[in-house]
C-alpha cells in the first residue's frame, strides 16, 4: 500500500514538476517576448527620433538655403545696379538697319499635301474577281489623287496672296523707315525724336523692370536732342542688405541696408542711368545729327512740396558730343563723372525726392518742333460743325472711351459725353466744342465748369480750335478741367491716326514773321495783373524774372522795387488792389519772343525785417485780373518753410501753341534774395 502510494505520489509529484517547467517556460517565453516588444519600440523610437531629427534638419538646411537664396538674389540685384553703365556700354548700339524689316518669307510648305496619292499595283490582284478589285481601288487613287491636286492649288493660292501681301507690307514699312533716314540726314525734328525714341525704347540694357516712359523734342539749330527720360523709383535699390534663418523663431528676417549705403547706391544708379541714356543716344547717332544731347532724369510721383503727382526732376545734364567723346564710361565713377566732368545736376537726397533743376525740358525747345498735318488734311476751321464734334467724339474713341455726340438743341451745353473705363482714372466726362479764332474767354471754362457740377460728371473737357490765356489756366487749376488749344488737337489726332490741320499759313517765313510783327503794332497788346497777397506780418519783395528756361533774358529783365518795369514795359510793377499786398502788370502776348517763362519770386525785405524769414509766409495767393479789374481767377502758391528767406512762388510757362499756363514752385533759399538770383543767372554785385 506504502509503495503504491508512494508511486502515485511520484507521478503526481513529476506532473507538478512538469506544469510547473511549462509554467516557467511561458514565463520565460513572455518575458523574452516582452523585451523583444521593448527592444522593438526602442528602435522603433531611435528611429522615430532619427527620422524626425533628419526632418528638422532637412526643414532648417532648406530654410537656411532659402535665406541664402534670397541673400544671393539681393547681392546680384545690387550688383546688376553697380554694373549698370558698365553692362549697358558693353552692349551692342542701335543702327538704323534694325528698323528694316527683312525681305525673306516662309517658304511654302505644302506638308502632306506635296505627296502623291500612291496608285494600286496590279500585281497583287490576284484570283477570283482580282481585276474588279484593281479598277476600283485605281479609281479611288485617281479621285483622291485629284482630290489632292485641288486642295495643293487652292493651299498655293493662299500662300502666294499671303506672301504678296506681306512682302507688300514689308516693303512698305521699309520704304517709309527710308524716308525716316531721309528726313533724319535732313534734321527733321520729327524724324529725330522718332528715331532716337525707337533706339531708347528698343535698348536691351535696362532691367526689364525699369521704367521707358520718354518724352524729346529737337532744337535744329542747336542740333540737340532734348529728353525727359523717367528713372526708377528709390525702391529699385533694395531695403534689406540680407537675410538669416532664426531656426529658435522659425523665420526669416531681413538685416535692413544701412540708410546711407542705399542713398549712395541709389544717386549712382540715377547718375548711371543719364549717363547711360546719353551713351545710347549718341552710339545711335551713325548720320551725325546730334551736336549735344540734354537729359532730364524724373521720378513721376507725388511732389513734397505740393502733394500732387508731378514729374520730379532728380538728375540733368547737358552733354556735348566732344564731351562725350573724352569718356570712357565703363570705368567712371558715375556720380563724379555726371557732377564733375558733365556739370550735372544730381540730386543730394532722391530718397526724399529733392528736385534739381532741369538743364532743357522738351516742351521748352519752341514751336516748329513737330509738324502739324499738311495740305491735304482737312481744316478744322472750315469743317461742318458737326463733322467737327463728331472728329472730337472719334478721337476719344480713338484714345480707348466710348464717346457719342450729343443732339443739337438742349444738350444743356454738352457737345460730346465720353465715358473712360478705367475704374480707377475714369469716368463720364463732359466735352465742349469751341471751334474758335480768338483766344477763348474765362468765362467758357467757368460756363464748363458749372456744366460739370451741374451733370455730376467725373471731368471736364473743352476743346478748341485757337488757344487760352493765363486766365483760363488760372480758373482750371486745381479743378477736373482739361484745356486742349489748337495745335494740342491737331497732334492728337496725328498720333491717333486721324486728321486735321488749323488753317492755312504763309509759306515764306519772312513773310509771317513781317505779318505778325505788322499784327501786333497794330494791336495793343492786352495785359493781366497779378496781385500777390498772404498771411502772416512779414514784410515782402515780390518779383519777377523773364526767363528762357532757368536764365534770365538780362539784368533788365528783372522787375523788383529797383527796375520797375522790362524795357519793352511788358512787365512792371504797380501799386497793389484790395486785397493784395503786392502787384504785377503783365503783357504776356508782348514778352519777348526768346522769353518762355515769367517766374515770379518773394523774399523777405531785410530793411524791415532783418531777423525774419519765411514761417510766417501763408495762406499765400497769385489773384488774376484783367485788365478792367476783373477777376479771372486765383493761384495758390507754396507757404514759406522756417530758415528760407526767399521762395520761388511759381512761373507763367509758354506752350508750344503761345498759350501760357501757371507752375508752381516751392523751391525755397536760406541765402535770400541774392542765392536765388545766382540760381537764375542774375550777377548780383
Amino acid at each position: 500500500m506504502s509503495r503504491r502510494s508512494s508511486g502515485l505520489i511520484g507521478i503526481w509529484a513529476e506532473a507538478q514538476r512538469q506544469q510547473q517547467r511549462e509554467r516557467e517556460a511561458r514565463q520565460r517565453a513572455e518575458a523574452q517576448r516582452q523585451r523583444e516588444a521593448e527592444r522593438q519600440q526602442r528602435a522603433y523610437e531611435r528611429d522615430m527620433a532619427r527620422q524626425d531629427r533628419e526632418r528638422r534638419q532637412a526643414y532648417r538646411q532648406a530654410r537656411e538655403a532659402e535665406a541664402r537664396r534670397r541673400t544671393e538674389a539681393l547681392e546680384a540685384r545690387v550688383a546688376e545696379l553697380e554694373g549698370l553703365l558698365a553692362a549697358g556700354c558693353r552692349a551692342p548700339a542701335f543702327r538704323s538697319s534694325a528698323l528694316a524689316r527683312p525681305e525673306q518669307l516662309e517658304p511654302f510648305n505644302p506638308a502632306h499635301l506635296g505627296q502623291p496619292v500612291p496608285m494600286p499595283d496590279p500585281g497583287q490582284y490576284r484570283g477570283f474577281g482580282g481585276r474588279e478589285r484593281y479598277e476600283h481601288d485605281w479609281h479611288a487613287a485617281q479621285a483622291a489623287e485629284a482630290g489632292r491636286l485641288r486642295q495643293l492649288a487652292a493651299y498655293r493660292q493662299q500662300y502666294d496672296q499671303w506672301a504678296a501681301t506681306t512682302l507688300a507690307e514689308i516693303r512698305q514699312h521699309n520704304a517709309g523707315i527710308a524716308e525716316l533716314l531721309t528726313a533724319l540726314r535732313a534734321g527733321d525734328p520729327e524724324a529725330v525724336v522718332e528715331y532716337f525714341s525707337a533706339a531708347l525704347y528698343a535698348s536691351e540694357a535696362w532691367p526689364e523692370d525699369f521704367p521707358h516712359q520718354i518724352s524729346a523734342a529737337y532744337d535744329p539749330g542747336a542740333r540737340q536732342l532734348v529728353l525727359a527720360w523717367e528713372l526708377p523709383a528709390y525702391d529699385v535699390v533694395p531695403a534689406a542688405k540680407a537675410v538669416r534663418y532664426m531656426p529658435t523663431a522659425d523665420e526669416e528676417r531681413e538685416t535692413a541696408r544701412p540708410a546711407g549705403q542705399r542713398r549712395a547706391l541709389y544717386r549712382d544708379v540715377l547718375a548711371q542711368c543719364v549717363l547711360l541714356a546719353v551713351h545710347e543716344v549718341f552710339a545711335a547717332d551713325e548720320f551725325g545729327a546730334l551736336e549735344s544731347v540734354a537729359v532730364n532724369g524724373f521720378v513721376d510721383d507725388h511732389d513734397p512740396a505740393t502733394g500732387r503727382r508731378a514729374r520730379i526732376v532728380l538728375a540733368s545734364a547737358t552733354v556735348s558730343r566732344a564731351g562725350y567723346a573724352q569718356l570712357h564710361l565703363e570705368q567712371v565713377s558715375a556720380v563724379d563723372c555726371l557732377t564733375e566732368a558733365l556739370g550735372g545736376r544730381l540730386s543730394a537726397r532722391p530718397d526724399q525726392l529733392a528736385t534739381v533743376p532741369p538743364v532743357r525740358m522738351p516742351d521748352e525747345v519752341g514751336r516748329g518742333v513737330v509738324s502739324h498735318g499738311g495740305g491735304d488734311d482737312p481744316d478744322l476751321f472750315e469743317m461742318d460743325p458737326i463733322a467737327f464734334e463728331a472728329l472730337v467724339a472719334e478721337l476719344f474713341r480713338a484714345r480707348g472711351m466710348r464717346a457719342v455726340t450729343t443732339q443739337r438743341s438742349n444738350d444743356g451745353g454738352v457737345d460730346v459725353e465720353a465715358l473712360d473705363p478705367d475704374p480707377i482714372s475714369g469716368g463720364r466726362i463732359i466735352v465742349q466744342v469751341k471751334r474758335y479764332r480768338r483766344t477763348v474767354p474765362p468765362t467758357a471754362v467757368r460756363d464748363l465748369y458749372g456744366t460739370v457740377q451741374g451733370a455730376g460728371a467725373n471731368k471736364g473737357v473743352l476743346v478748341t480750335t485757337s488757344g487760352f490765356g493765363p486766365g483760363s489756366y488760372a480758373f482750371a487749376n486745381g479743378k477736373p478741367l482739361t484745356l486742349i488749344s489748337g495745335e494740342e488737337l491737331v497732334e492728337l489726332l496725328r498720333q491717333h491716326g486721324l486728321r486735321g490741320r488749323l488753317g492755312g499759313a504763309p509759306t515764306d517765313p519772312a513773310q509771317a514773321a513781317a505779318a505778325a510783327a505788322a499784327a501786333a503794332a497794330q494791336t495793343p497788346a492786352a495785359y493781366n495783373v497779378l496781385g500777390m497777397s498772404w498771411s502772416g506780418a512779414v514784410a515782402l519783395d515780390v518779383c519777377a524774372l523773364v526767363c528762357a528756361g532757368h536764365r534770365v533774358l538780362g539784368d533788365e529783365h528783372f522787375v523788383f522795387y529797383n527796375n520797375t518795369a522790362t524795357p519793352d514795359g511788358s512787365v512792371r510793377t504797380v501799386a497793389p488792389a484790395h486785397p493784395d499786398k503786392a502787384a504785377l502788370q503783365v503783357a504776356f502776348e508782348a514778352l519777348p519772343a526768346a522769353a518762355d517763362r515769367l517766374v515770379l519770386v518773394a523774399a523777405v525785405d531785410p530793411s524791415v525785417n532783418p531777423d525774419a524769414d519765411l514761417s510766417l509766409f501763408t495762406d499765400a495767393r497769385i489773384r488774376l485780373t484783367d485788365a478792367s479789374g476783373a477777376e479771372l481767377g486765383q493761384l495758390e502758391v507754396s507757404d514759406g518753410r522756417p530758415g528760407e528767406t526767399a521762395l520761388v512762388l511759381g512761373s507763367f510757362r509758354r506752350r508750344d501753341n503761345g498759350d501760357w499756363d501757371f507752375v508752381i514752385g516751392g523751391k525755397g533759399y536760406t541765402g535770400g534774395l541774392e542765392a536765388l538770383l545766382g540760381d537764375h543767372g542774375v550777377e548780383v554785385a
